[in-house]
């Protein structure tokens, strides 16, 4: 989508001889990833694409014409007016990607949570000492040695201020909502800034600000940089806040990513708790699907004076003119057999229409000629 954004279906071809009808035009059917939210030109939610297989229909293609075999009477028995088809219908849509993955891991930048992800997976994310390495979400997949596995998504770095779009913002917090627990990375090393239980609780207070269900999210703690030395203390001091803070049990582990120091256990208790997890119920949609309102039946005639322009509305003559071929002789008489029959000429000498004013029909223009 990023190197072509304008998508065309193949048109249906022309009645062929015999009697045989055109063949239809082929569906265009566009593949997206699993998690991808289609959305209108006004934001609404079209439909949830959360799962493989799912489709939706964001444009329809225009009905086909009738040939002339539709129109012959006993009285014309080989008539030349046939019908156009109908134009399809053009639409832009806005798709946009939320990330689906068991876990998520969430902290702040330089905690250690691309290091965690390439110890525990065969993902390759990039590793620096300095903030915003990672860009982008990067998944991988854990497979642990009993045969279980899940889906990890590293989720850019958070700062203070991401729920108003500060740092990568919305592009990162939008990914946290399709997560079935959160893995919340916290730096225990003396030097980190801010210090482990002041990470903690803006890390808590991004999330909710940006969406209070994710404060029910079910998480895990993960204090990281264990190897280096005065980590016990703050490990010991996160341990304590959290545990007169949290109403309901938050389990921490202190590990090493970068040597693998108390990486097992954490790998085998989110496997428990992916599995645990999986079984319950969906929540639903994050937001509410767009419903379109049924279709009206067709509307009346009507006839607006613009200037010196004519605009006819109504359903019907806008599909009549549609179909209509100008180019030919008995459609156009056809046509204007219609416009008599329904109405519209009675209803443009009433509001004064004179020879040369110019009347529209959808996208058809007219000379009025008296």
């Amino acid at each position: 989508m990023r190197y072509q954004r304008h998508q065309r279906a193949p048109s249906g071809t022309n009645g062929r001889t015999k009697n045989r009808y055109g063949r239809r035009g082929a569906d265009l059917v566009i593949p997206v990833p699993p998690g991808t939210l289609v959305r209108n030109e006004e934001g609404d939610l079209l439909t949830d694409l959360a799962f493989p297989g799912k489709k939706v229909k964001v444009a329809a293609g225009g009905a086909g014409g009738r040939g002339n075999k539709r129109f012959a009477t006993s009285r014309n028995q080989a008539p030349r007016h046939a019908e156009k088809g109908l134009p399809g219908e053009q639409r832009k849509i806005y798709l946009e990607l939320k990330l689906l993955a068991q876990v998520g891991l969430v902290g702040f930048p330089n905690a250690g949570k691309s290091t965690l992800l390439s110890r525990i997976t065969s993902a390759r994310p990039k590793v620096a000492d300095y903030p915003f390495t990672t860009l982008a979400p990067q998944l991988g997949l854990v497979e642990t040695e009993r045969g279980e596995s899940f889906v990890v998504a590293d989720l850019p770095g958070l700062i203070t201020g991401a729920h108003r779009g500060a740092g990568l913002g919305h592009r990162f917090l939008k990914h946290v909502e399709r997560n079935l627990l959160l893995l919340m990375v916290i730096d225990l090393s003396p030097m980190a800034r801010p210090e482990p239980v002041e990470a903690y609780r803006e890390l808590i207070k991004e999330l909710v600000l940006y969406n209070e269900r994710l404060a029910s999210y079910p998480r895990i703690v993960a204090g990281n940089k264990r190897d280096l030395p005065g980590t016990e203390e703050n490990l010991d001091r996160l341990c304590r806040a959290i545990e007169k803070e949290e109403g309901a049990p938050v389990k921490i582990f202190g590990i090493s990513a970068a040597t693998g120091l108390g990486v097992k256990e954490l790998v085998h208790h989110l496997a428990a708790e992916v599995a645990r997890l999986s079984v319950l119920p969906p929540t639903g949609p994050d937001e509410e699907v767009f419903r379109p309102r049924p279709p009206e039946q067709e509307s009346a005639l009507v006839v607006k004076k613009r200037g010196d322009i004519y605009q006819v509305y109504g359903s019907r003559i806008e599909r009549v003119a549609a179909q209509t071929d100008f180019e030919n002789e008995e459609s156009l008489q056809r046509f204007q057999r219609y416009c008599r029959r329904c109405g519209l000429e009675k209803e443009l000498k009433r509001m004064g229409v004179k020879a040369g004013d110019t009347v529209c029909i959808g996208e058809e223009e007219f000379y009025y000629d008296a």
